[in-house]
Protein backbone atom coordinates (compact mmCIF):
# COMPACT_ATOMS: atom_id res chain seq x y z
CA UNK A 1 0.00 0.00 0.00
CA UNK A 2 3.18 2.33 0.85
CA UNK A 3 4.64 2.01 -2.77
CA UNK A 4 1.17 2.29 -4.09
CA UNK A 5 0.57 5.59 -2.48
CA UNK A 6 4.25 7.10 -3.72
CA UNK A 7 3.48 6.33 -6.98
CA UNK A 8 0.20 8.37 -6.73
CA UNK A 9 1.46 11.28 -4.78
CA UNK A 10 4.78 10.89 -7.56
CA UNK A 11 1.79 10.78 -10.48
CA UNK A 12 0.82 14.02 -9.11
CA UNK A 13 3.02 16.00 -9.14
CA UNK A 14 4.26 14.88 -12.51
CA UNK A 15 0.86 15.91 -13.75
CA UNK A 16 -0.24 18.66 -11.69
CA UNK A 17 3.91 20.27 -11.09
CA UNK A 18 6.41 18.59 -13.33
CA UNK A 19 5.15 18.69 -16.65
CA UNK A 20 3.54 21.85 -16.29
CA UNK A 21 6.47 23.59 -14.99
CA UNK A 22 8.47 21.35 -18.17
CA UNK A 23 5.99 23.52 -20.62
CA UNK A 24 6.14 27.11 -18.81
CA UNK A 25 10.15 26.91 -18.88
CA UNK A 26 10.50 26.03 -22.71
CA UNK A 27 7.75 28.69 -23.02
CA UNK A 28 9.46 31.57 -21.40
CA UNK A 29 12.56 30.64 -23.75
CA UNK A 30 10.30 31.03 -26.61
CA UNK A 31 9.23 34.30 -24.85
CA UNK A 32 5.94 33.45 -24.50
CA UNK A 33 4.50 36.42 -22.14
CA UNK A 34 2.64 34.45 -19.51
CA UNK A 35 5.43 31.78 -19.22
CA UNK A 36 7.48 34.23 -18.77
CA UNK A 37 5.04 35.95 -16.22
CA UNK A 38 4.91 32.59 -14.16
CA UNK A 39 8.30 32.25 -13.77
CA UNK A 40 8.93 35.60 -12.80
CA UNK A 41 5.94 35.46 -9.85
CA UNK A 42 7.64 32.26 -8.90
CA UNK A 43 10.84 32.70 -8.98
CA UNK A 44 11.38 36.32 -8.66
CA UNK A 45 13.36 36.66 -12.26
CA UNK A 46 12.25 39.73 -14.80
CA UNK A 47 11.23 41.68 -11.61
CA UNK A 48 11.30 44.97 -11.43
CA UNK A 49 11.14 47.86 -8.66
CA UNK A 50 8.18 47.98 -6.99
CA UNK A 51 7.96 45.18 -4.29
CA UNK A 52 9.69 42.27 -6.75
CA UNK A 53 6.61 43.00 -8.80
CA UNK A 54 7.24 42.21 -12.39
CA UNK A 55 5.89 45.31 -13.37
CA UNK A 56 7.72 45.30 -17.64
CA UNK A 57 5.88 42.24 -17.68
CA UNK A 58 2.39 43.56 -16.84
CA UNK A 59 2.72 46.53 -19.01
CA UNK A 60 3.38 44.38 -21.87
CA UNK A 61 0.60 42.18 -20.87
CA UNK A 62 -1.53 45.19 -21.41
CA UNK A 63 -0.03 46.54 -24.23
CA UNK A 64 -0.77 43.27 -26.30
CA UNK A 65 -4.35 43.82 -25.59
CA UNK A 66 -7.24 43.63 -23.29
CA UNK A 67 -7.25 39.81 -23.36
CA UNK A 68 -3.98 38.55 -24.52
CA UNK A 69 -4.18 34.80 -25.74
CA UNK A 70 -0.60 33.43 -24.54
CA UNK A 71 0.02 29.03 -25.78
CA UNK A 72 -1.23 28.24 -22.40
CA UNK A 73 -4.18 30.38 -21.80
CA UNK A 74 -5.52 33.58 -21.86
CA UNK A 75 -4.41 36.54 -19.83
CA UNK A 76 -4.77 40.11 -18.78
CA UNK A 77 -3.81 43.08 -16.54
CA UNK A 78 -6.69 45.02 -17.69
CA UNK A 79 -8.43 46.23 -14.91
CA UNK A 80 -11.97 46.12 -16.42
CA UNK A 81 -11.58 43.01 -17.93
CA UNK A 82 -10.28 41.59 -14.62
CA UNK A 83 -13.18 42.42 -12.87
CA UNK A 84 -15.33 40.94 -15.82
CA UNK A 85 -13.72 37.84 -16.03
CA UNK A 86 -14.06 37.92 -12.13
CA UNK A 87 -17.85 38.36 -12.08
CA UNK A 88 -18.99 36.48 -14.67
CA UNK A 89 -20.74 33.39 -14.34
CA UNK A 90 -20.03 32.06 -17.36
CA UNK A 91 -16.29 31.84 -15.43
CA UNK A 92 -15.24 29.24 -12.18
CA UNK A 93 -12.87 29.44 -9.64
CA UNK A 94 -10.02 27.35 -9.81
CA UNK A 95 -7.94 25.67 -12.96
CA UNK A 96 -9.38 22.38 -13.75
CA UNK A 97 -6.69 20.16 -15.54
CA UNK A 98 -9.60 17.80 -16.59
CA UNK A 99 -9.57 13.97 -15.93
CA UNK A 100 -10.37 13.41 -20.53
CA UNK A 101 -8.09 12.29 -22.60
CA UNK A 102 -5.40 9.54 -22.29
CA UNK A 103 -4.06 10.92 -19.15
CA UNK A 104 -7.70 10.93 -17.96
CA UNK A 105 -7.47 7.41 -16.41
CA UNK A 106 -4.06 8.20 -14.84
CA UNK A 107 -4.79 11.67 -13.18
CA UNK A 108 -8.50 10.14 -11.63
CA UNK A 109 -6.14 7.47 -10.08
CA UNK A 110 -3.82 9.79 -8.74
CA UNK A 111 -6.15 12.05 -7.39
CA UNK A 112 -8.57 9.46 -5.68
CA UNK A 113 -6.00 9.51 -2.86
CA UNK A 114 -5.03 13.23 -2.50
CA UNK A 115 -5.29 15.07 0.79
CA UNK A 116 -7.62 17.25 1.96
CA UNK A 117 -7.04 20.41 0.58
CA UNK A 118 -8.61 23.81 -0.50
CA UNK A 119 -9.30 23.02 -3.98
CA UNK A 120 -10.31 18.99 -3.72
CA UNK A 121 -14.20 17.93 -2.54
CA UNK A 122 -15.57 18.85 -0.61
CA UNK A 123 -14.10 22.00 -0.30
CA UNK A 124 -16.50 24.90 -0.64
CA UNK A 125 -14.62 26.35 -3.70
CA UNK A 126 -14.92 22.84 -5.78
CA UNK A 127 -18.46 21.07 -4.99
CA UNK A 128 -21.51 22.67 -7.15
CA UNK A 129 -25.09 23.09 -6.22
CA UNK A 130 -26.92 21.43 -5.05
CA UNK A 131 -24.53 19.77 -3.22
CA UNK A 132 -22.78 23.59 -2.82
CA UNK A 133 -25.77 25.09 -1.79
CA UNK A 134 -26.85 22.38 1.37
CA UNK A 135 -22.85 22.44 2.62
CA UNK A 136 -22.69 26.15 2.18
CA UNK A 137 -26.65 26.91 4.08
CA UNK A 138 -25.09 25.00 6.99
CA UNK A 139 -21.45 26.77 6.77
CA UNK A 140 -22.62 30.64 6.60
CA UNK A 141 -25.25 29.49 9.59
CA UNK A 142 -22.88 29.59 12.14
CA UNK A 143 -20.07 31.64 10.04
CA UNK A 144 -22.77 34.68 9.90
CA UNK A 145 -22.44 38.08 9.58
CA UNK A 146 -22.71 38.53 13.34
CA UNK A 147 -20.51 35.92 14.34
CA UNK A 148 -17.99 37.25 12.88
CA UNK A 149 -18.61 40.61 13.96
CA UNK A 150 -17.66 38.67 17.53
CA UNK A 151 -14.34 38.09 16.58
CA UNK A 152 -13.12 41.66 16.10
CA UNK A 153 -12.82 42.88 19.72
CA UNK A 154 -10.93 39.26 20.16
CA UNK A 155 -9.11 40.01 17.59
CA UNK A 156 -7.70 43.81 18.62
CA UNK A 157 -6.90 42.21 22.11
CA UNK A 158 -4.62 39.59 20.17
CA UNK A 159 -3.20 42.52 18.02
CA UNK A 160 -2.58 44.47 21.20
CA UNK A 161 -1.03 41.82 23.52
CA UNK A 162 1.42 40.67 20.45
CA UNK A 163 2.58 44.10 20.34
CA UNK A 164 2.86 44.73 23.56
CA UNK A 165 5.20 41.89 23.68
CA UNK A 166 7.27 43.08 21.06
CA UNK A 167 7.73 46.60 23.14
CA UNK A 168 8.34 44.75 26.25
CA UNK A 169 10.96 42.52 24.10
CA UNK A 170 14.86 42.83 25.30
CA UNK A 171 15.81 42.05 21.20
CA UNK A 172 17.30 44.42 19.34
CA UNK A 173 15.64 43.32 16.34
CA UNK A 174 12.84 41.14 15.86
CA UNK A 175 11.46 38.64 13.10
CA UNK A 176 8.20 40.64 12.87
CA UNK A 177 6.48 38.07 9.96
CA UNK A 178 7.51 35.39 12.58
CA UNK A 179 6.53 37.02 15.77
CA UNK A 180 3.20 39.14 14.70
CA UNK A 181 2.05 39.07 10.64
CA UNK A 182 1.80 34.60 11.41
CA UNK A 183 0.88 34.72 14.49
CA UNK A 184 -2.23 37.37 14.43
CA UNK A 185 -4.28 34.80 11.82
CA UNK A 186 -2.87 31.50 13.15
CA UNK A 187 -3.96 32.70 16.83
CA UNK A 188 -7.44 33.95 15.32
CA UNK A 189 -7.87 30.89 13.48
CA UNK A 190 -6.95 28.53 16.07
CA UNK A 191 -9.98 30.25 18.22
CA UNK A 192 -12.07 29.76 15.46
CA UNK A 193 -11.26 26.15 15.53
CA UNK A 194 -11.41 25.78 18.94
CA UNK A 195 -7.88 24.87 19.31
CA UNK A 196 -6.40 23.89 22.78
CA UNK A 197 -3.83 26.28 23.62
CA UNK A 198 -0.81 23.55 23.84
CA UNK A 199 -1.86 22.51 20.50
CA UNK A 200 -1.58 26.24 18.61
CA UNK A 201 1.90 25.79 18.04
CA UNK A 202 0.90 22.80 15.49
CA UNK A 203 -1.51 25.01 13.57
CA UNK A 204 1.17 27.53 13.41
CA UNK A 205 3.09 24.32 11.43
CA UNK A 206 0.26 23.20 9.54
CA UNK A 207 -0.47 26.46 8.29
CA UNK A 208 3.16 26.84 7.04
CA UNK A 209 3.80 23.27 5.77
CA UNK A 210 0.78 23.50 3.48
CA UNK A 211 0.98 27.17 2.63
CA UNK A 212 2.25 26.15 -0.66
CA UNK A 213 -0.46 23.51 -2.04
CA UNK A 214 -1.77 26.30 -4.22
CA UNK A 215 1.60 27.04 -5.96
CA UNK A 216 2.34 25.81 -9.32
CA UNK A 217 5.46 24.02 -10.25
CA UNK A 218 6.79 22.92 -7.18
CA UNK A 219 9.62 20.69 -6.37
CA UNK A 220 8.89 17.14 -6.28
CA UNK A 221 11.01 17.62 -2.21
CA UNK A 222 8.34 20.64 -1.57
CA UNK A 223 5.24 18.84 -3.10
CA UNK A 224 6.16 15.89 -0.66
CA UNK A 225 6.05 17.90 2.37
CA UNK A 226 3.04 19.92 1.64
CA UNK A 227 1.05 16.59 1.35
CA UNK A 228 2.54 15.70 4.83
CA UNK A 229 1.55 18.51 5.90
CA UNK A 230 -1.78 18.20 4.56
CA UNK A 231 -2.24 14.74 5.69
CA UNK A 232 -0.85 15.67 9.22
CA UNK A 233 -3.13 18.31 9.68
CA UNK A 234 -6.48 15.79 8.33
CA UNK A 235 -5.28 13.60 11.41
CA UNK A 236 -5.21 16.04 14.00
CA UNK A 237 -8.31 17.23 12.94
CA UNK A 238 -9.85 13.59 13.18
CA UNK A 239 -8.90 13.74 16.81
CA UNK A 240 -9.81 17.53 17.24
CA UNK A 241 -13.67 16.91 15.56
CA UNK A 242 -13.92 13.38 17.79
CA UNK A 243 -13.22 15.52 20.83
CA UNK A 244 -15.49 18.61 19.74
CA UNK A 245 -18.23 16.28 19.12
CA UNK A 246 -17.49 14.44 22.86
CA UNK A 247 -17.25 17.73 24.67
CA UNK A 248 -18.61 20.56 22.23
CA UNK A 249 -17.55 24.67 23.66
CA UNK A 250 -18.03 28.11 22.24
CA UNK A 251 -15.92 28.38 19.47
CA UNK A 252 -17.63 28.48 15.88
CA UNK A 253 -16.10 24.88 14.77
CA UNK A 254 -18.47 23.57 17.93
CA UNK A 255 -21.28 25.14 16.70
CA UNK A 256 -20.71 23.83 13.14
CA UNK A 257 -20.25 20.21 14.44
CA UNK A 258 -23.85 20.78 15.89
CA UNK A 259 -25.42 22.50 12.62
CA UNK A 260 -28.03 20.27 10.95
CA UNK A 261 -30.20 21.42 8.30
CA UNK A 262 -33.78 21.65 7.74
CA UNK A 263 -33.97 17.80 7.17
CA UNK A 264 -31.62 16.99 10.67
CA UNK A 265 -28.62 16.46 8.93
CA UNK A 266 -25.53 17.09 9.94
CA UNK A 267 -22.09 18.19 8.32
CA UNK A 268 -20.28 15.14 7.50
CA UNK A 269 -16.65 14.53 9.03
CA UNK A 270 -15.00 14.84 5.87
CA UNK A 271 -17.02 18.18 5.12
CA UNK A 272 -15.93 19.56 8.48
CA UNK A 273 -12.45 18.71 7.72
CA UNK A 274 -12.76 20.72 4.32
CA UNK A 275 -14.11 23.72 6.05
CA UNK A 276 -11.50 23.69 8.59
CA UNK A 277 -9.05 23.27 6.40
CA UNK A 278 -10.33 26.16 4.12
CA UNK A 279 -10.76 28.43 6.63
CA UNK A 280 -6.45 27.65 7.81
CA UNK A 281 -5.76 28.51 3.69
CA UNK A 282 -7.96 30.96 3.26
CA UNK A 283 -6.89 32.80 6.17
CA UNK A 284 -3.48 32.17 7.19
CA UNK A 285 -0.43 32.87 4.36
CA UNK A 286 -2.80 35.52 2.72
CA UNK A 287 -3.02 37.58 5.86
CA UNK A 288 0.59 37.04 6.56
CA UNK A 289 1.14 38.51 2.99
CA UNK A 290 -0.87 41.18 3.44
CA UNK A 291 0.22 42.63 6.93
CA UNK A 292 4.01 41.72 6.22
CA UNK A 293 3.61 43.88 2.73
CA UNK A 294 2.04 46.63 4.44
CA UNK A 295 4.28 47.33 6.88
CA UNK A 296 7.21 46.59 4.46
CA UNK A 297 6.02 49.09 2.27
CA UNK A 298 5.52 51.54 4.97
CA UNK A 299 8.83 50.91 6.20
CA UNK A 300 10.20 51.80 2.36
CA UNK A 301 7.99 55.21 2.30
CA UNK A 302 8.41 56.97 5.82
CA UNK A 303 6.89 59.86 4.93
CA UNK A 304 3.73 58.24 4.08
CA UNK A 305 3.99 56.94 7.54
CA UNK A 306 4.32 60.15 9.13
CA UNK A 307 1.20 61.33 6.98
CA UNK A 308 -0.70 58.35 8.74
CA UNK A 309 0.44 59.63 11.79
CA UNK A 310 -0.64 63.19 11.60
CA UNK A 311 -3.64 62.07 9.85
CA UNK A 312 -4.87 59.10 11.51
CA UNK A 313 -8.56 58.84 9.51
CA UNK A 314 -6.12 58.12 6.61
CA UNK A 315 -5.29 54.34 7.67
CA UNK A 316 -8.77 53.10 5.70
CA UNK A 317 -7.11 53.94 2.76
CA UNK A 318 -3.66 53.31 3.69
CA UNK A 319 -4.98 49.66 4.29
CA UNK A 320 -6.57 49.60 0.66
CA UNK A 321 -3.18 51.41 -1.19
CA UNK A 322 -1.17 48.36 0.57
CA UNK A 323 -3.37 45.97 -0.89
CA UNK A 324 -3.14 47.62 -4.00
CA UNK A 325 0.37 48.02 -3.97
CA UNK A 326 1.29 45.00 -3.33
CA UNK A 327 -1.40 42.25 -2.98
CA UNK A 328 -0.96 38.93 -1.04
CA UNK A 329 -2.22 37.15 -4.28
CA UNK A 330 -0.70 38.38 -7.46
CA UNK A 331 -2.79 36.88 -10.06
CA UNK A 332 -5.30 33.63 -10.14
CA UNK A 333 -6.64 31.36 -12.61
CA UNK A 334 -10.13 30.96 -13.98
CA UNK A 335 -11.58 27.88 -15.78
CA UNK A 336 -14.36 29.04 -18.84
CA UNK A 337 -17.60 26.80 -18.16
CA UNK A 338 -19.30 28.21 -20.96
CA UNK A 339 -18.74 29.93 -24.49
CA UNK A 340 -18.30 33.87 -23.44
CA UNK A 341 -17.44 36.71 -24.70
CA UNK A 342 -14.51 38.52 -22.31
CA UNK A 343 -12.94 41.98 -22.88
CA UNK A 344 -14.67 41.87 -26.60
CA UNK A 345 -12.92 38.87 -27.28
CA UNK A 346 -14.69 35.67 -27.65
CA UNK A 347 -13.55 32.86 -25.30
CA UNK A 348 -14.43 29.23 -25.58
CA UNK A 349 -15.51 26.50 -23.03
CA UNK A 350 -12.84 25.05 -21.74
CA UNK A 351 -10.53 27.88 -21.98
CA UNK A 352 -8.24 29.28 -19.01
CA UNK A 353 -7.69 32.47 -17.91
CA UNK A 354 -5.18 34.26 -15.90
CA UNK A 355 -6.06 37.34 -13.97
CA UNK A 356 -2.96 39.33 -12.81
CA UNK A 357 -4.90 41.24 -10.09
CA UNK A 358 -2.05 43.05 -9.16
CA UNK A 359 -1.19 44.39 -12.76
CA UNK A 360 -4.86 45.32 -12.80
CA UNK A 361 -4.40 47.21 -9.77
CA UNK A 362 -1.33 49.12 -11.69
CA UNK A 363 -3.47 50.00 -14.19
CA UNK A 364 -2.99 53.52 -15.12
CA UNK A 365 -6.44 53.97 -16.77
CA UNK A 366 -7.57 53.50 -13.48
CA UNK A 367 -4.77 54.47 -11.22
CA UNK A 368 -2.80 57.91 -11.73
CA UNK A 369 0.57 57.28 -11.40
CA UNK A 370 0.00 53.59 -10.30
CA UNK A 371 3.75 52.82 -9.61
CA UNK A 372 3.62 55.82 -6.41
CA UNK A 373 2.54 54.38 -2.92
CA UNK A 374 0.17 57.01 -1.33
CA UNK A 375 -2.14 56.60 1.32
CA UNK A 376 -4.27 59.33 0.52
CA UNK A 377 -5.04 57.89 -2.99
CA UNK A 378 -8.90 58.53 -3.28
CA UNK A 379 -9.49 55.40 -5.41
CA UNK A 380 -7.07 53.05 -3.73
CA UNK A 381 -10.92 50.55 -2.77
CA UNK A 382 -10.98 50.15 -6.62
CA UNK A 383 -8.56 47.42 -6.54
CA UNK A 384 -9.03 43.55 -6.93
CA UNK A 385 -6.57 42.19 -4.56
CA UNK A 386 -9.49 40.30 -3.07
CA UNK A 387 -11.35 39.46 -6.17
CA UNK A 388 -14.88 40.56 -6.85
CA UNK A 389 -16.48 37.08 -7.91
CA UNK A 390 -19.42 35.06 -6.45
CA UNK A 391 -17.78 33.21 -3.66
CA UNK A 392 -19.04 33.00 -0.49
CA UNK A 393 -16.32 32.74 2.42
CA UNK A 394 -16.35 30.77 4.87
CA UNK A 395 -15.44 33.90 7.55
CA UNK A 396 -18.40 35.92 6.09
CA UNK A 397 -18.45 38.84 3.74
CA UNK A 398 -15.15 40.93 3.33
CA UNK A 399 -15.11 44.62 3.64
CA UNK A 400 -12.11 46.06 1.53
CA UNK A 401 -11.37 49.00 3.38
CA UNK A 402 -11.12 46.33 6.54
CA UNK A 403 -9.64 43.20 6.12
CA UNK A 404 -10.64 42.17 9.56
CA UNK A 405 -13.63 41.64 7.21
CA UNK A 406 -17.64 42.23 8.22
CA UNK A 407 -19.36 44.08 5.40
CA UNK A 408 -19.48 43.21 1.41
CA UNK A 409 -16.72 44.43 -0.17
CA UNK A 410 -16.72 48.48 -1.12
CA UNK A 411 -16.19 48.67 -5.10
CA UNK A 412 -16.60 50.89 -8.02
CA UNK A 413 -20.09 51.68 -7.86
CA UNK A 414 -20.57 51.78 -12.01
CA UNK A 415 -17.91 48.89 -12.50
CA UNK A 416 -19.86 46.94 -9.68
CA UNK A 417 -23.85 47.45 -10.20
CA UNK A 418 -24.59 44.42 -11.55
CA UNK A 419 -22.11 42.40 -9.13
CA UNK A 420 -24.24 44.11 -6.22
CA UNK A 421 -27.76 42.77 -7.81
CA UNK A 422 -26.31 38.94 -8.85
CA UNK A 423 -24.60 38.83 -5.13
CA UNK A 424 -28.24 40.02 -3.89
CA UNK A 425 -29.66 37.65 -6.65
CA UNK A 426 -27.69 34.59 -5.68
CA UNK A 427 -28.29 35.11 -1.92
CA UNK A 428 -31.97 35.21 -2.27
CA UNK A 429 -31.82 32.08 -4.62
CA UNK A 430 -29.26 30.19 -2.60
CA UNK A 431 -28.54 31.51 1.31
CA UNK A 432 -31.39 32.53 3.90
CA UNK A 433 -29.55 35.08 5.50
CA UNK A 434 -28.84 37.58 2.14
CA UNK A 435 -25.81 38.71 4.26
CA UNK A 436 -25.00 41.20 1.31
CA UNK A 437 -28.20 42.85 1.76
CA UNK A 438 -27.45 45.77 3.88
CA UNK A 439 -23.94 47.24 2.03
CA UNK A 440 -26.08 46.27 -1.16
CA UNK A 441 -28.70 48.74 -0.95
CA UNK A 442 -26.19 51.68 0.75
CA UNK A 443 -24.00 51.32 -2.33
CA UNK A 444 -27.41 51.15 -4.61
CA UNK A 445 -28.31 54.41 -2.91
CA UNK A 446 -25.32 56.05 -3.28
CA UNK A 447 -24.84 55.19 -7.42
CA UNK A 448 -28.30 56.17 -7.90
CA UNK A 449 -28.29 59.68 -5.83
CA UNK A 450 -24.39 60.51 -8.02
CA UNK A 451 -25.41 59.28 -11.21
CA UNK A 452 -22.21 56.97 -11.57
CA UNK A 453 -24.02 53.92 -13.13
CA UNK A 454 -25.78 52.88 -16.42
CA UNK A 455 -29.19 53.42 -15.80
CA UNK A 456 -30.08 51.04 -18.62
CA UNK A 457 -28.04 48.15 -17.36
CA UNK A 458 -28.97 49.39 -13.66
CA UNK A 459 -32.49 49.16 -14.70
CA UNK A 460 -31.90 45.80 -16.60
CA UNK A 461 -30.34 44.20 -13.80
CA UNK A 462 -33.09 44.56 -11.39
CA UNK A 463 -35.43 43.97 -13.85
CA UNK A 464 -33.67 40.33 -13.90
CA UNK A 465 -33.36 40.43 -9.87
CA UNK A 466 -37.31 40.81 -9.86
CA UNK A 467 -37.88 38.12 -11.76
CA UNK A 468 -36.29 36.05 -9.18
CA UNK A 469 -37.14 37.57 -6.23
CA UNK A 470 -39.91 40.33 -6.82
CA UNK A 471 -40.04 41.30 -3.20
CA UNK A 472 -36.30 42.34 -2.93
CA UNK A 473 -36.97 43.94 -6.05
CA UNK A 474 -39.57 46.22 -4.37
CA UNK A 475 -37.84 47.07 -1.56
CA UNK A 476 -34.28 47.76 -3.13
CA UNK A 477 -36.15 49.99 -5.62
CA UNK A 478 -37.93 51.65 -2.80
CA UNK A 479 -34.86 52.26 -1.02
CA UNK A 480 -33.07 53.61 -3.95
CA UNK A 481 -35.68 56.04 -5.04
CA UNK A 482 -35.92 57.36 -1.12
CA UNK A 483 -32.83 59.75 -2.61
CA UNK A 484 -32.75 59.42 -6.30
CA UNK A 485 -35.55 60.25 -8.62
CA UNK A 486 -35.28 58.12 -11.72
CA UNK A 487 -38.08 57.84 -14.01
CA UNK A 488 -36.75 54.39 -15.10
CA UNK A 489 -36.59 52.97 -11.71
CA UNK A 490 -40.26 54.64 -10.64
CA UNK A 491 -41.57 52.42 -13.72
CA UNK A 492 -40.28 49.17 -13.06
CA UNK A 493 -41.33 49.38 -9.38
CA UNK A 494 -44.74 50.12 -11.11
CA UNK A 495 -44.34 47.08 -12.88
CA UNK A 496 -42.59 44.40 -9.90
CA UNK A 497 -45.35 46.12 -7.30
CA UNK A 498 -47.94 44.72 -9.25
CA UNK A 499 -46.72 41.10 -9.37
CA UNK A 500 -45.43 40.86 -5.46
CA UNK A 501 -47.93 41.38 -3.64
CA UNK A 502 -47.73 37.47 -2.31
CA UNK A 503 -45.77 36.72 0.71
CA UNK A 504 -43.76 33.47 -0.22
CA UNK A 505 -40.51 34.98 1.71
CA UNK A 506 -41.91 34.84 5.46
CA UNK A 507 -39.73 32.26 5.78
CA UNK A 508 -36.81 34.13 5.05
CA UNK A 509 -37.57 36.94 6.48
CA UNK A 510 -37.45 34.96 9.75
CA UNK A 511 -34.48 33.46 9.12
CA UNK A 512 -32.87 36.96 8.49
CA UNK A 513 -33.54 38.34 11.38
CA UNK A 514 -32.30 35.17 13.33
CA UNK A 515 -29.25 35.81 11.93
CA UNK A 516 -28.86 39.57 12.72
CA UNK A 517 -28.59 41.39 15.55
CA UNK A 518 -32.24 43.83 15.94
CA UNK A 519 -30.81 46.71 14.95
CA UNK A 520 -29.32 45.87 11.92
CA UNK A 521 -30.11 48.51 9.39
CA UNK A 522 -31.93 46.99 6.80
CA UNK A 523 -33.91 44.79 9.31
CA UNK A 524 -36.56 46.50 8.22
CA UNK A 525 -36.87 44.93 5.35
CA UNK A 526 -37.62 41.47 6.60
CA UNK A 527 -39.77 42.48 9.79
CA UNK A 528 -42.64 43.71 7.16
CA UNK A 529 -42.71 40.03 6.11
CA UNK A 530 -41.96 37.99 9.34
Amino acid sequence: MKIIDEAASLTRWGLNHALPRVGIQAGARRGDLQARLIMATSTGSDSQAGGGLPLDLFEEVRASGALHKSAFAYVTATHPVVKEVLGSPDVHAGVDFGTGGLLGPVRRWADSSTPIGPLTPPSLLSVEPPEHTRYRKLVTRVFSVKAVRGLQDRTQDIADQLLDDLASSDDETVDLVERYCALLPVTVIAEILGVPHDQRDKVLEFGEGAAPSLDLGLPLGRFRAVERSLRAFERWLDDHIAAVRRDPGDDLLSQLVLAQDDDGVELTDLELKATAGLVLAAGFETTVNLLGNGIALLHEHPEQLELLQEKPDLWSRAVDEGLRSDPPVLLTGRSIVNDTVLGGREVPRGSVVTTLLAGANRDPDVFADPQRFDVSRENADQHVSFSSQLVWTVEGPRDRRDPRGHSMSHVSPKAAFGQWIEDVQASAQLHPGVEHLESTLEHLRRSAVTESVDRQFAVSRLGDLAQEWPLGAVEILEYVLRDARWPELETLLREVRSGAEDFRHRDLARQVLEVYDEDWPAGEIYRRYR
